[in-house]
């Protein structure tokens, strides 16, 4: 019989005691304040939001705007910053305007005041454009002659070999809060909601090594305040999974110790579930990813004041909105989901949430609604009764 060396003694031993299954305690009652939409421009289509809290009380909300579609050459990395807690919201200044789409956007204040925006960028819309050009005009699903220039105009900017080396997962930096911003740099990694502060200072990026060569799935970490990123530690792979179906990564320190991470899975084994990882050891070392219980992603990972965890995430069953979950237990155990939004149509979610002063929760996401052309940012301020 094979023996386990130690290290492989407490993996297995930390991953049993994560995926007992137990029963998931109640849902905490909330009450939604209210819920309302907080686009400026509902002509273009908004995508993929992050929202943080600033130590001033200032909220930024980072996403990708300026948009046609859920795919197109268009996108840009846009940030509204609200001085009321979200009560009205200024004007969305551009960060970010590649000459190919510029996606799913992140942003953290870190704990010297630094601002980081992420994203990544993207040639998915090139599928699209090939087939509309093969369509001859009035056939069915032909795009009106309008489109397709706008589209080949933006395509044909740059040459095909300029659009490959536009490729990659992207990040900023300001140091003046938002004055300015540093050129674009590697971040190594990529996900929706970009890196967040660890409680010994470092700064740690759970994501996927898009556009790289394996296209790991791990962490990353810096530790001159988000200048530089190093590789940490990679995720193992569960049995049975392909490591490029775990996308949307976000990880969050539990306070105790441990730090955890949350993957959109989209394996054969609780497919559209998020899965769930723990680093005992500052993210060098992770358990196999295992099953919560929950379907529904890509989660936002909060700690709260209380030091219970609070992860939001979109569900695109009904109810069709989004969720919340507590853990109160330092994520060994989530709650029964508590509904911020169910009354969605289909092409929603990537909610984020901050805990404003008075301990109200605000949660951003993007929606598709019936009744308007395009997707556009909703808001919720909601707070837990129990």
């Amino acid at each position: 019989m094979n023996t386990l060396n130690r290290r492989q003694f407490l993996a297995v031993s930390t991953v049993a005691l994560f995926s007992i299954k137990s029963q998931a305690t109640a849902a905490p009652t909330i009450k939604v304040h209210e819920t309302r939409i907080i686009s400026h421009q509902p002509e273009y289509y908004h995508g993929w939001p992050t929202v943080c809290r600033r130590k001033n009380g200032n909220l930024l909300l980072s996403y990708s705007g300026a948009r046609e579609a859920h795919v197109c050459p268009f996108g840009r990395v846009k940030l509204m910053v609200s001085h009321d807690n979200g009560a009205t919201w200024g004007w969305p200044q551009v960060l970010l305007d590649s000459a190919i789409d510029d996606r799913d956007a992140g942003v953290l204040e870190t704990a010297k005041g630094t601002i980081l925006v992420t994203t990544f960028t993207s040639l998915a819309y090139e599928k699209g454009l090939l087939a509309a050009q093969k369509k001859k005009t009035g056939e069915k699903g032909a795009w009106s002659a309008e489109k397709l220039k706008a589209w080949q105009a933006a395509h044909n900017r740059l040459n095909a070999e300029q659009r490959q080396s536009e490729l990659g997962r992207w990040m900023i930096r300001s140091t003046d809060g938002g004055v300015t911003w540093s050129a674009r740099y590697d971040s190594n990694v990529n996900s929706p909601h970009g890196p967040v502060q660890l409680d010994d200072g470092r700064l740690l990026y759970a994501g996927r090594q898009l556009w790289s060569d394996g296209r790991r799935v791990g962490a990353c970490e810096s530790t001159d305040d988000g200048k530089t990123w190093r590789w940490l530690g990679e995720i193992p792979v569960r049995p049975g999974d392909d490591a490029t179906l775990y996308h949307e990564l976000h990880a969050v320190d539990t306070g105790n110790g441990r730090i955890i991470a949350q993957i959109r899975n989209h394996n054969k084994a609780n497919t559209g579930e998020t899965l769930q990882t723990e680093s005992d050891d500052g993210g060098k070392t992770w358990t196999q990813p295992h099953s919560i219980g929950v379907w529904g992603y890509p989660s936002h990972l909060l700690r709260l004041r209380s030091g219970k965890l609070l992860m939001t995430y979109g569900h695109r069953r009904a109810p069709m909105g989004n969720q919340a979950r507590l853990s109160d237990n330092g994520g060994k155990t989530w709650s029964d989901p508590m509904i911020i939004s169910g009354d969605g149509a289909g092409d929603l979610g990537y909610p984020s949430t901050v805990e404003l002063a008075d301990g109200t929760l605000l949660t951003v996401w993007y929606e598709k609604m019936k009744d308007l052309p395009r997707a556009v940012l909703r808001q919720a301020k909601w707070s837990l009764e129990t």
